[in-house]
């Protein structure tokens, strides 16, 4: 990693917060209720809310026996994790005849309760108890705003917990890995997976210790990691090798990350999200400065990664994917993408056309992911016979360098690194190029584009 790829504190501050992102965007992410309420809306994935309090009246006014199981306390305006209480199970200590004893609240449970007092408590994820007194001073101190950014007073939330998913039970101590998606211009530019440990009591925080993990855009796979800004290959402790790890959902993540700075004035941003078995990834919180470790953990430099994209104009949710997916991905990924069905192609390639008698002609082909439709050239297109007995399917408009003009529209059988492919394609005037066949976006679903291949 070249130190003049890296991007600094300064720099992020001074070239990117500053400029691409607004006080209305900032004002949504920085508080976690507001984020909740800004995805709501747009019908975005995230954990459930079960309440919120802003004043001490709400707090001794809530039915605490009506929470369940597995749920957790943030403050709306917090940071770096401080003032999160995850809550595993719900305790009811049971007095009768003199005896105490614990006992899980379970719907399920046959105890005759009218004989009994009771008093809730309940378990943290370490197998502590927490009573309920307790956990209400909690909540009051963060209306206070002791857990606030600007230590101001503050809103408490209680959502719903997201459970493990499978894949990351032997990676992580205790809590739910998260995995943070850093967005430039409707790009991916960087991820990375986050690890609960001991240090960080099963919190998902790299400043308390969690471990970070870098994943490869094109793949969703991880590739290398970081430990208090160290690199790691394994696990602490144990023999588990953190690179190979293939993150669930890993597409739809990508697709929900772009779609969320689409709706937010947010240039440059984070989108972190859990991983839940059965409903998928769900947006858990929203970032406008994220910060800078997420570089160790892949071993690249994020300036470099944002200048590339910068000047890209008018990014479409689904090309920002395919930018980031052919700019970043890593050198094993083209083998991982062939396993998986998907065929790497560079822009330029040879592609075999077959003709109105059915013979395959071999000739130099353009990729564009920025036009929709293929494209053929006209005198190709009749020397192949491709034109005659009326052959032109309906005529449509395009816009190029040469203006608007209609064109015809004909179907065409073509073959690409042996990829059979049969679409339409519009007829123009390529005679000034060198590549008479052009092959459009709707043709490449099963390809990636690597512009560098």
């Amino acid at each position: 990693m070249r130190a003049f790829h890296i991007l600094g504190l300064n720099s992020r501050n001074h070239l990117y917060l500053s400029r691409f992102n607004l006080r209305s965007g900032k004002r949504i992410a920085d508080s976690k209720l507001l984020t909740k309420k800004f995805l709501k809306k747009l019908k975005l994935p995230h954990p459930r809310l079960i309440v919120s309090f802003s004043q001490v009246a709400d707090v001794n006014n809530f039915d605490w026996n009506s929470l369940e199981d597995n749920f957790v306390i943030k403050p709306a305006g917090g940071f770096a994790g401080e003032g999160i209480v995850l809550i595993r199970r719900k305790m009811v200590k049971m007095v009768k005849n003199g005896h105490n004893r614990l006992k899980n609240s379970s719907p399920f449970s046959h105890s005759d309760h009218s004989s009994h007092s009771s008093s809730v408590n309940f378990q943290l994820m370490d197998g502590s108890i927490i009573t309920l007194s307790d956990l209400k001073l909690h909540v009051l101190d963060i209306l206070e705003g002791r857990f606030n950014r600007l230590n101001l007073q503050d809103t408490a939330i209680i959502e719903e917990r997201v459970y493990k998913h499978p894949k990351f039970r032997r990676y992580a101590y205790q809590g739910t890995p998260d995995v943070r998606i850093i967005v430039f211009n409707k790009v991916p530019v960087m991820a990375a997976l986050r690890l609960p440990t001991p240090e960080s009591k099963g919190r998902a925080n790299i400043h308390q210790g969690a471990i970070m993990v870098g994943i490869d855009l094109a793949t969703g796979i991880t590739t290398a990691a970081s430990h208090w800004d160290k690199p790691i290959s394994r696990v602490p402790g144990s023999n588990f090798r953190l690179t190979g790890l293939e993150i669930p959902f890993w597409d739809r993540m990508m697709e929900l990350a772009v779609e969320v700075q689409e709706h937010i004035s947010l240039g440059y941003m984070a989108i972190d999200f859990l991983i839940d078995p059965g409903k998928g990834p769900l947006i858990v919180e929203l970032t406008a400065r994220p910060g800078m470790g997420i570089q160790i953990a892949n071993m690249s430099g994020l300036r470099r990664r944002i200048e590339r994209v910068e000047g890209l104009e008018d990014v479409t949710p689904g090309r920002g994917i395919e930018v980031a997916k052919a700019l970043f991905a890593e050198r094993f990924s083209d083998k991982i993408m062939a396993e998986r069905g998907v065929k790497v192609v560079s822009v330029f390639e040879t592609a075999k056309l077959k003709d109105a008698k059915g013979i395959k002609i071999e000739l130099p082909a353009k990729i564009d992911t920025g036009a929709f439709r293929s494209s053929i050239d006209r005198e190709l297109a009749e020397s192949l016979g491709l034109m005659k007995n009326r052959a032109v399917l309906w005529h449509d408009y395009y816009v190029s360098s040469l203006g608007r003009e209609k064109r015809p529209v004909i179907p065409v059988t073509f073959w690409l690194i042996g990829r059979k492919i049969e679409t339409t394609a519009n007829v123009s005037d390529r005679s000034k190029m060198k590549e008479k066949f052009l092959i459009g976006r709707r043709d490449l679903s099963t390809f990636m584009v690597r512009p560098g291949k």
